[in-house]
């Protein structure tokens, strides 16, 4: 049915549109999938790994990077890392709100407030950053992805692949090198990075080993301690910050997939009954 002309100038063109992503992939490292506890059409966030997660923002992320989009009292929401009601009104407390009202000019945080910013405006936070101002962390893990080569994003479509984020995420905060490559000159106050882009990054590596000691529960394993696992509990965080109806929304879909199956069905007898008596 082809000849050998069409078949040939199939290929040109799929190399074409290749060639781009495979020239990228030779500077930048493919970046790998990781396995989520909230990927797939039945994925629910681990909520012992949003605790760990929230754990690391808290002691690590916070004092550079904002929330403002997430209140204390969404960590006790269903689907979350789902604190007790007592546990949030304490770890509100831990932080200082502005208000204008009181003496000192602050309060203790309660469960209403959002997370305070880290710094009073945007000029402290430049003057504190090397000029540039920490990214907020409410929806950042919905604003990063993973970029896959031609044609095979198209398989994300059936996996339903959507921790493209988290992803990036992880392979950044484990993609740091205490050297750049000897041909790559790095300008002062920065740090090599293999996924960041331009592999030039401003943010000192954040996570390190150990940094972070995890509250063991009796009957559970301990988890390690690592920058890997930092990574991928901050990352889980970041992404139910983004979406933290998540799982709430995955139910309505799947429902709603089982209700248009079933209505094709009875679409498909109804067509059958009404024109069974007539010739076609």
């Amino acid at each position: 049915m082809f000849n050998t002309k069409t078949i040939l100038a199939a290929v040109a063109l799929v190399a074409g549109f290749a060639a781009p992503a495979m020239a990228q992939d030779h500077s930048t490292p493919q970046i790998q999938k990781q396995s989520w506890s909230f990927a797939g059409i039945f994925g629910t966030y681990d909520e012992n790994q949003l605790q760990r997660g929230y754990q690391i923002f808290r002691e690590v992320c916070s004092s550079c990077h904002s929330a403002r989009l997430i209140a204390f009292r969404n960590l006790s929401e269903e689907g979350g890392p789902h604190f007790s009601e007592e546990q949030v009104k304490a770890l509100a407390a831990e932080y200082e709100i502005p208000d204008a009202t009181t003496d000192t000019g602050t309060r203790p945080a309660v469960a209403a407030d959002r997370f305070p910013k880290p710094f009073a405006t945007d000029q402290d936070a430049r003057d504190a950053n090397g000029g540039a101002v920490p990214p907020d962390f409410s929806v950042l893990a919905k604003a990063r992805g993973v970029t896959d080569a031609f044609p095979f994003w198209i398989f994300n479509y059936f996996t339903g692949y959507s921790e493209g984020g988290p992803d990036y995420i992880h392979a950044l905060l484990t993609g740091y090198h205490e050297e750049a490559p000897h041909d790559f000159e790095l300008a002062e106050g920065k740090y090599y990075n293999d996924v960041f882009p331009g592999h030039a990054i401003g943010m000192a590596p954040p996570l390190q080993d150990g940094q972070v000691t995890y509250e063991v529960l009796e009957g559970q394993t301990p988890v390690p301690e690592t920058v890997d696992q930092y990574s991928k509990d901050v990352a889980a965080f970041m992404m139910w910050m983004a979406e933290p109806h998540l799982a709430g929304r995955k139910q309505t879909g799947f429902v709603v997939l089982l209700f248009l199956i079933g209505f094709a069905g009875l679409m498909y007898l109804t067509k059958r009954r009404i024109w069974a008596g007539i010739e076609h």
